[in-house]
């Protein structure tokens, strides 16, 4: 049965066999034992009733420059189409009902969804296709081998996952999706090629890169459109008081109020094209253990299956008394490098009023600007070994190693940029000060940001895309022209990996911070946000398109760990800018005698401005009310369907 049904009618670039479409490339290293090859090959080939994954795999051909050191085992993966509709039901897919509402897909009642015509040709997209083989590939587990056949170092046990344990031992070298050349073209133009004044099609990056990159672009979307009304109110103020500091209070309540209500609107929003995407009420899959982790073998209690256990505590001691240490030192560093900033700043200063020139005035603005480059640097290779650390704890799940992994880098990224800025705020209390160091920091970090994101991939994905086309004897424009299928695949496996949200959701972060916290103080900040953020639009578009492989999709149905991140932000946002409101000398003039007082009241102002915001985020329900209606209406059909079908077999 493996060869019939209806092939995938993806894109054209079929290989030997006119019925195939590959769809994902598996790299195995090139002194890949045979029989471990042959091993692997017919475990993805063999049915399922015999713990195969039953999809169709062949060897990537030579490249027409076949003289290079190709690597022999590149493979492509693909599947019947009966084989992708059972995966789809595996995996939990929802699709679109008859009747307009979202459930997920099974194949004995496919034919009551919308768009399943035929044999279903073109139900699935080429994403969907290419999530389910990877699903299928992640759970190929271990029979009754002791290791992989030809590499006694890579040991199995049953009911390991095979591609993880090949990972892991460095034989299996990458797995990624091909990209679909037409689509990718229609996409890109309707997404960045075209400048224009409107929307992102989300829908269609949902369709190509799935649901978790459409979340990103949604949210980048609607953070700086949330920006827009700051930056209105921010440029009169910025153009009419710029010399008057008495003016920010009522900016600083704005503020408080506004983070409040974008991120509650913002759930509503992500609930909403979630419910639209199928991903709201989608059951979460049973998380296997990440690849690094490693332990004593054991039996799991839930699944009764064999794999690696680490003691908890084990793990706890590391992450106390190395782990916090360690980001306690890096926190030391940082203020250490801050207090060396402002002896620059003070050094730039005494210049300046010596002998004021034109350049002594620039002069005034270099610290900043080293200064900025340094926190940079420092996010940079604190990045690295935040990354090397949580390794090291040995999480057992993907989801805690990424919360891990992301609490290290918030907390260390938030003090490295806005230590200097709560120090000037609130011990110096120089706002003229604190104005020129946030412009000059928030300017700084944009431009190395967009050089570092943008331009830099590129161009080493250009110098890289040239030796290539050297390879392939090809001169021609790699879009224009139709490359062969061998070419297409080497050209995709040298290009750069991408790595997920994680660093664009942490750019968002840092900004949506510069905002919140101090904008009161310098207006323009959100202008300038707004602007960084249309740029991001479209670097980060770019950057999907031309200069990465393509990633698997990732069912999402919200932003996951980083909405609890920009609210601990707003929290902060709220206590900042009522100490900058108490510290206002429109304010104090209401205290003259007592200091005491002014912060009692400031503290009490504070307390219910916080509770406000609480009521507000509990007023304003998290999924419209429409989408709950809708979800419990096929809660109630399919328990009114499950009690038919008992009385059906009681009867």
């Amino acid at each position: 049965a493996l060869g019939e049904g209806k092939m995938l009618q993806g894109p054209s670039r079929d290989s030997s066999d006119s019925g195939f479409t590959p769809l994902v490339v598996v790299e195995l290293a090139s002194d890949t034992k045979e029989e471990a090859v042959a091993w692997l090959l017919s475990r993805i080939r063999d049915q399922q009733q015999n713990g195969g994954a039953e999809l169709l795999v062949e060897q990537l051909g030579p490249g027409v420059g076949a003289q290079e050191k190709e690597n022999p085992n590149v493979f492509l993966v693909g599947a019947t189409w009966q084989r992708l509709l059972s995966g789809a039901e595996d995996v939990g897919l929802f699709k679109e009902f008859s009747d307009g509402s979202m459930r997920g897909f099974t194949c004995a009642n496919k034919h009551n969804f919308k768009d399943f015509k035929g044999d279903g040709d073109d139900f699935l997209s080429m994403a969907e296709c290419q999530y389910v083989i990877k699903h299928e590939l992640d759970t190929l587990r271990a029979k009754d081998e002791t290791h992989v056949p030809g590499h006694s170092q890579a040991k199995l046990y049953p009911g390991k996952s095979i591609i993880r344990r090949l990972q892991s031992k460095g034989i299996l070298i990458q797995i990624f999706p091909l990209h679909e050349k037409e689509e990718l073209k229609r996409l890109s133009f309707s997404w960045y090629r075209k400048v224009k004044l409107s929307l992102q099609p989300l829908d269609a990056i949902r369709h190509y890169y799935g649901e978790g990159q459409a979340l990103y672009f949604g949210f980048l979307e609607y953070f700086t459109f949330a920006l827009v009304p700051m930056a209105l109110i921010g440029v009169p103020y910025y153009l009419f008081d710029w010399e008057d500091y008495d003016k920010y209070v009522v900016f600083a309540v704005f503020n408080v109020v506004w983070c409040t209500v974008i991120l509650e609107l913002w759930k509503r929003c992500s609930a909403s094209l979630a419910y639209r995407w199928g991903t709201l009420s989608r059951k979460k899959a049973f998380e296997e253990p990440r690849p690094g982790f490693h332990g004593v073998l054991g039996f799991n209690p839930v699944t009764g299956r064999e794999e690696p256990l680490y003691p908890n505590a084990k793990r706890q001691l590391r992450i106390y008394l190395v782990s916090l240490p360690f980001v306690l030192l890096c926190l030391y560093a940082s203020l250490y490098v801050m207090m060396i900033y402002f002896q620059m700043e003070g050094w730039a200063l005494s210049v300046h009023d010596e002998e004021p020139t034109f350049w002594t005035g620039i002069l005034l603005f270099i610290p900043s600007i080293i200064y900025a480059v340094v926190i940079e640097i420092m996010n940079l290779i604190y990045r690295y070994a935040a990354e090397f650390l949580t390794e090291w704890e040995n999480h057992r799940l993907e989801s805690s190693y990424q919360n891990h992994l992301v609490l290290k880098v918030l907390v260390f990224n938030f003090f490295n940029c806005f230590a200097s800025l709560f120090y000037i705020a609130f011990v110096m209390q120089d706002m003229v000060l604190l104005r020129q160091s946030l412009a000059t920091l928030l300017i700084t970090s944009q431009i190395l940001n967009q050089f570092m994101e943008a331009f830099l991939p590129y161009w080493l994905q250009r110098r890289r895309n040239k030796k290539m086309i050297r390879k392939i004897q090809k001169r021609r424009a790699l879009e224009e022209k139709e490359l062969p299928l061998p070419a297409q695949v080497w050209l995709e496996a040298d290009m750069s990996t991408y790595l997920g949200t994680f660093d664009d959701y942490l750019e968002l972060f840092l900004l949506f911070g510069y905002v919140s916290l101090f904008s009161c103080v310098y207006p323009l900040a959100a202008v300038l946000v707004v602007l960084n953020n249309i740029t991001e639009v479209y670097s980060d578009a770019f950057k999907m398109c031309r200069v990465f492989k393509r990633p698997f999709s990732d069912p999402a149905a919200n932003i996951g760990v980083w909405q609890l991140a920009f609210e601990a932000m707003s929290v902060i946002a709220v206590v900042t800018n009522c100490a900058l409101i108490g510290m206002s000398p429109q304010v104090k003039a209401y205290f003259p005698d007592s200091e005491t007082q002014l912060i009692l009241w400031t503290v009490a102002i504070e307390h219910g401005l916080l509770a406000f915001k609480f009521i507000l985020s509990f007023l304003i329900p998290d999924v419209p009310k429409h989408i709950r209606i809708e979800q419990a209406r096929l809660e109630f059909e399919s328990l009114e369907a499950l009690k038919k079908k008992r009385q059906l077999h009681g009867g």
